[in-house]
């Protein structure tokens, strides 16, 4: 489903990943490991092609790919039924019930979004990606907010979702609960190098 040889990745114009190959197939879960800061949020951005990379190649139809950041991607104003509406139609997607029930937002239906708790609005962020009808799902640290039994059900949507042939790549360091390859990226970090004037460009 994709496929990375050599890529390398910054942000604010300075590399932080080098030499990242990897590949995900149907029916898996890469999970991407590190410290803080060191450019996992970076990584997924360029593999979801909302940035470009330094070098190397991302072998990936780009309409495969639904992308979750850190934002829950939800309008205030809107209920939750609305929200997830509004977002399957831009997809071309019909019934909204499977990513109501998978996230437990049945009850909440009618709610406007901004009467939601955090954890709340968080699970309906997530259950944009079931009404997008794209495969490969991309998740920048998806439990933000998350309860134990949300988290819990969090990884059960994945795991369904990966058994019905879609794959996922996420950064958590959390552990899920499900058999998933690990990547850690410490090998990848971008090697500092040393200005002419003598100092550091250092990052992460």
């Amino acid at each position: 489903m994709m496929t990375v040889r050599d890529l390398c990745v910054a942000r604010g114009g300075v590399p932080v990943l080098e030499g990242v190959s990897l590949s995900v197939a149907p029916g898996e879960a890469l999970v991407l490991r590190g410290p803080n800061g060191i450019g996992k949020t970076t990584l997924l951005r360029t593999l979801a092609g909302l940035q470009p990379p330094l070098h190397g190649t991302i072998d990936a139809e780009a309409d495969l790919i639904a992308y979750a950041g850190h934002s829950d991607g939800v309008k205030a104003t809107l209920t939750v039924t609305e929200n997830l509406t509004f977002w399957a139609r831009v997809f071309g997607q019909g019934t909204i019930a499977p990513a109501l029930a998978a996230f437990d937002l049945d009850r909440l239906a009618d709610r406007a979004a901004q009467n939601l708790s955090a954890g709340q609005r968080r699970r309906l962020g997530l259950a944009r990606l079931m009404v997008t009808g794209r495969p490969l799902w991309m998740l920048d640290e998806p439990t933000v907010s998350l309860d134990a039994a949300s988290v819990a059900m969090f990884a059960g949507a994945v795991q369904a979702h990966c058994a019905a042939g879609g794959a996922a790549i996420l950064a958590t360091h959390i552990d899920l609960g499900f058999d998933g390859r690990i990547l850690d990226l410490s090998p990848y970090k971008a090697v500092a190098t040393v200005a002419p004037g003598g100092f550091d460009e250092a990052f992460e």
